[in-house]
């Protein structure tokens, strides 16, 4: 599928305002729902020469088209990069319809792949969260965007029409595993990082899983790696939980899971060290005593892990 973005023509060329109106009209069932054409069962070309500078029209909005490889128009997407509200910090996709003759399984496939086309375009100019809202009176709406991901978060009226409002998240997934190694005094080594996103923060050793990766391995790799530690195995299964950063550039949500270990209190060390902390972004380390983790001078992720290791040890 390619999306062509549509400019906004003084006149919009006859053959494409031929398609496009065959692509409104396909969709009567969908414009009969809301209020925009007054008859949606005889969509005529000039309503639609003028729907689209309309659309045009608004601040930061976009117009796409979707054409299959050999040129056939299936679809029409209009999104808003900025909300008039600066409260709401996402972009919206405010339409996106697929050609009723594609309708069936094809035209469901036609508009996944639709919808996670624009969604990548808001991904890579750093956009982290897109939202819609779909109509209260359009189930089939509803449960389409729903199994793309996309979670109810509240609910509002335009033109007098109840609708039900989605966001999903457009970070990059990412899963990552650590290990906490708890000495014999109780104390926990943790690396001091200050990221783009989320500022100064202090983590257990750990990171992203390499492809085929599982988490125990990852998590044993990456001890090796930032600590030079090879005796220590994962222990039982702390912890698990998601959250979000900025990692080489890209916005992501992690799924950590964290595992915990008894070992030595000792150093850091290796001749590799230097290259892997710079790597990593990890400015510095110490161990942590179970009281400092409990009044988290900084920030520690995962947030509340000394109330963890208490409880793992009870």
């Amino acid at each position: 599928m390619i999306l062509q973005p549509l400019s906004a023509p003084q006149e919009v060329p006859a053959r494409l305002l031929s398609e496009l109106t065959a692509l409104y009209a396909s969709n009567s069932e969908l414009h009969g729902l809301g209020n925009g054409f007054p008859n949606p069962d005889g969509i005529r070309p000039e309503q639609v020469a003028k729907v689209l500078p309309d659309e045009l029209a608004v601040p930061d909005s976009e117009v796409l088209l979707a054409r299959t490889e050999d040129g056939r128009l299936v679809g029409l997407s209009v999104t808003l990069a900025h909300h008039p509200d600066p409260a709401d910090p996402d972009p919206w996709i405010g339409l996106l319809m697929v050609h009723a003759a594609e309708h069936g399984e094809h035209g469901k496939e036609y508009g996944r792949t639709f919808a996670e086309l624009v969604e990548n375009r808001f991904r890579t100019r750093g956009r982290t969260a897109i939202r819609l809202a779909v109509l209260d009176d359009d189930p089939e709406g509803l449960s389409f965007w729903n199994a793309l991901g996309y979670a109810v978060i509240g609910h509002d009226q335009a033109l007098g029409l109840p609708r039900t409002v989605l966001r999903k998240s457009l970070r990059t997934p990412r899963r990552a595993a650590r290990i906490a190694v708890v000495a014999p005094d109780g104390a926990v080594l943790l690396f001091r990082y200050d990221n783009v996103e989320v500022g100064v923060h202090w983590a257990l050793p750990g990171g992203g899983l390499e492809p085929g990766e599982g988490p125990r391995e990852g998590a044993r790799r990456e001890l090796a790696e930032e600590t030079g530690w090879t005796d220590l195995e994962p222990g039982p299964l702390l912890h698990t939980w998601e959250h979000d950063f900025t990692h080489s550039g890209i916005p992501v949500r992690q799924h950590e899971r964290i595992y915990v270990s008894r070992g030595p209190r000792r150093d850091p060390a290796g001749p590799h060290l230097a290259a892997a902390h710079a790597a990593d972004a990890i400015l510095t380390w110490r161990w942590w005593s179970r009281r400092e983790l409990a009044e988290e001078a900084e920030p520690v992720w995962p947030p509340g892990l000394a109330r963890l290791l208490d409880e793992w040890e009870d």
